[in-house]
């Protein structure tokens, strides 16, 4: 009896959230988190729920229906190495909206080890920004190339990270941040006093923060004060923002 093939997996983009967009002239892609090594595939419906809150906000904050929000659904659940099979797809999926929506520019939007796919594949042509919550980085290892971060240079980038994440060092991104600020002035870090992981003590300071920075770098509406000052303040102040309790409750518009 022939032996079946295996079947080719591949990485998608899930429905826009929110009403179907028209006339879009901007596109963020949601990339939830994974594992260091695994070749399971992903649980849809547990990958997109950690991502689905940030993506309705977006839109919400976009009336116009300009605005397309999707979660990237990867084929794998680890990073894999050399593989880094998470970046792999989000490059994907910025060559899926360019194929959809023709020029538009993009943010990835990551989630900790999605937050490290969004700055490994922030030099695709079509990503103008990047939004790390939390990105799950490698230690460093002086026997191992450190992360890169040339391919951020011309990019907005936001990293977001709580001062007690047990699962990834926050240290790891103030020195990833401290050598993207060099190739590039456009890059901030704000730091949650006190939070975790998952960013859930001041949820909604967080989710405030990343609609400012996702609509001014998308559709040029003017950033708030704290960002201002984050991206124009040289290393290591603009890269140790402290977010404010409250943040988003009277922000400038």
């Amino acid at each position: 009896m022939a032996q079946q093939a295996t079947p080719v997996r591949r990485a998608r983009l899930g429905r826009a959230l929110g009403p179907e967009p028209t006339a879009v002239s901007g596109v963020v892609l949601l990339l939830p988190g994974g594992e260091e090594v695994s070749s399971r595939r992903p649980s849809s419906m547990v990958a997109a729920a950690s991502v689905r809150g940030l993506g309705r906000r977006l839109t919400r904050a976009v009336p116009d229906r300009s605005l397309a929000t999707h979660v990237v659904h990867y084929r794998y659940r680890g990073w894999n190495g050399s593989e880094a099979h998470l970046a792999r797809d989000a490059a994907w999926a910025a060559d899926e909206v360019v194929r959809r929506y023709g020029d538009v520019p993009v943010c990835l939007a990551g989630l900790g080890m999605g937050g490290r796919a969004a700055l490994r594949a922030g030099g695709h042509e079509a990503v103008s920004s990047v939004l790390a919550l939390a990105p799950w980085l490698p230690e460093e290892d002086v026997a191992a190339p450190p992360e890169p971060v040339k391919q951020l240079a011309g990019r907005r980038v936001l990293i977001v990270h709580g001062t007690n994440d047990a699962r990834t060092d926050p240290e790891l991104s103030f020195r990833l941040a401290a050598r993207a600020k060099k190739a590039n002035r456009e890059v901030c870090r704000f730091e949650v006093h006190s939070d975790g992981h998952g960013l859930h003590q001041y949820r909604d300071e967080v989710l405030a923060l990343a609609e400012d920075f996702v609509m001014g770098a998308l559709f040029g509406r003017g950033f708030s004060r704290p960002v201002q000052d984050a991206l124009a303040a040289p290393p290591p102040l603009g890269l140790r923002m402290p977010l404010a309790a409250g943040f988003g409750r009277s922000l400038r518009r």
